[in-house]
């Protein structure tokens, strides 16, 4: 999506604008129904898959015994 503004109200609102951007919109800044700028923000980077065996590691019982592991069972057949 694209808002265009003239520049008295950038300089007036330019913060509340920016503000209420979304990933991927742009702010066109007119003067004499000219562009003099545009302001794009930021696409959202896609996320990276996630893959089992991330946290690997991550955990460590201090106690081996199998009353810690009651809760797991099901994840450990």
């Amino acid at each position: 999506m694209s808002i265009t503004i003239t520049i008295e109200e950038a300089q007036a609102r330019l913060r509340d604008f920016i503000h209420q951007l979304a990933p991927g919109d742009e702010i066109i800044i007119t003067e004499n129904q000219q562009t003099v700028a545009t302001l794009k923000s930021k696409p959202l980077l896609p996320r990276k898959p996630r893959m089992p065996g991330n946290c690997k590691g991550m955990i460590t019982l201090l106690v081996e015994d199998d009353q810690h592991l009651e809760g797991f069972k099901e994840y450990m057949e």
